[in-house]
Order: C-alpha cells, then structure tokens, then sequence
C-alpha cells in the first residue's frame, strides 16, 4: 500500500476522519517516509496528526519531546480513548503509573512515547533509549529550540544531541516560528535538507480590539 493510502487509511480507522486539513498529509508523508520536517500550522489546525499517523504506520516508538505536562497528558489520554498505544514520562505520574509507562517502553508496547526536555539528562532514560526501537525523533512546540526557548530551559540545547545518538529523521512542529527561527531549528536539530511547510499563522477566530476609557476608575 502507498504512503498516502496507507495514511488515509489510518486517519479513518483511528481518528474518523476522511479527508486531511491544510498540510497534514504533505507533512504525515514526510514522516513517514524518513525524510526531516519543520512544520508551522496555526493553533487548531491539527499538527498532532501529522507525527501520530505515521507512529501508528511506523515500526518502533515515535519519541516526542513536549514543553507541558498538560499537553502531554491531554494528548495521551486522547490517542488512549482511541485504543493508540501512548504514554509520557512526566512528574505527574505515580510510581506505579511510572515504572508501567517504562515496561511498555521498553517491550516495545507503544508507538507514541512523550517527554520533557529535561528527561533528556537522566542517565536512567539515555540507557533505556538504547535498549528499544526509536522510529522518529518529533519536538512539539519547536519555536522552543530557538534562543529564547533555551534561555531558560537549556535542556533544549541537548535535542540535537540526541537526534544524532538515535540517528532517526526529525520532525519540528510549532504554530509559530519566523524565518529565522526555522533557520536556527533546522541547525539545532541538524536537519537534512528538511521539508519546510508553512500553512500560515492566521486564526479567525481571535480577535484583538482596543477601547479607550473614559475614566480611571
């Protein structure tokens, strides 16, 4: 089956969806077939989509390092609901959600493994990586890996690192990075020569408006 039948068909029977938004199958496409990405979709568009449907294609585990613990959960607890083998190494859990998360981990039960930056300098996690299949190396919120990002969490800096230790294709998402923050993602990720897809950064539905007062009070 060819990759963007095979990904249309996953986006039926895992999501319930027939047809992709604005560039997620270009993107999914170029996960899937190992190729580097650095993707810019508004809020809302779905960017998730574009790494989750290749895990569930891809042989191994899909490494995803994200910012939040709340985005982390959110999306595990909803790929979860829909019987996708998912998990995320976070301080939130138990011990005994924990060490499960691991031992799925590390028999190779998940397709989707989730975790913060800072998980990157445990020493524990290093060992367990070489002891399992890594199928990609995704990093949400990507504008992250910039300057400003790894001011104050430098464990950004260690990401492109660790794409080299793994040596699997990379995937950078975020909803918004210029021109010169892609530029410095693809340096610090060290991509080949990667796909870069910008949908825009437009969303209807905000809006800003500004009134005058009439009084301090």
């Amino acid at each position: 089956m060819s990759a963007p039948a095979a990904l249309q068909e996953a986006l039926l029977e895992i999501f319930g969806h027939r047809q992709f938004r604005t560039g997620q199958q270009q993107a999914a496409e170029a996960v899937l077939e190992g190729r580097d990405v650095v993707a810019v979709m508004p809020t809302g568009a779905g960017k998730s989509v574009c790494y989750q449907l290749p895990a569930a294609l891809l042989d191994g585990t899909m490494l995803v390092v994200s910012p939040l613990i709340a985005l982390m959960k959110d999306q595990v607890d909803a790929l979860r609901k829909r019987d996708f083998p998912a998990a995320a190494f976070h301080s939130g859990l138990s011990g005994q959600e924990r060490f499960a998360a691991e031992e799925d981990f590390r028999a190779g039960r998940l397709r989707l493994l989730y975790v913060a930056p800072e998980r990157l300098r445990s020493d524990r996690f290093r060992s367990l990586l070489r002891t399992v299949k890594v199928s990609r190396l995704v990093v949400d919120e990507a504008h992250c890996i910039s300057q400003w990002g790894h001011d104050f969490r430098p464990d950004y800096r260690r990401i492109g690192g660790l794409r080299e230790t793994l040596g699997v294709p990379a995937g950078a998402f975020t909803a918004t990075a210029t021109a010169d923050v892609r530029q410095d993602i693809c340096q610090q990720l060290n991509l080949h020569s990667p796909l870069q897809l910008v949908t825009g950064f437009d969303r209807p539905n905000l809006t800003l408006a500004v009134e005058e007062c009439s009084s301090r009070v």
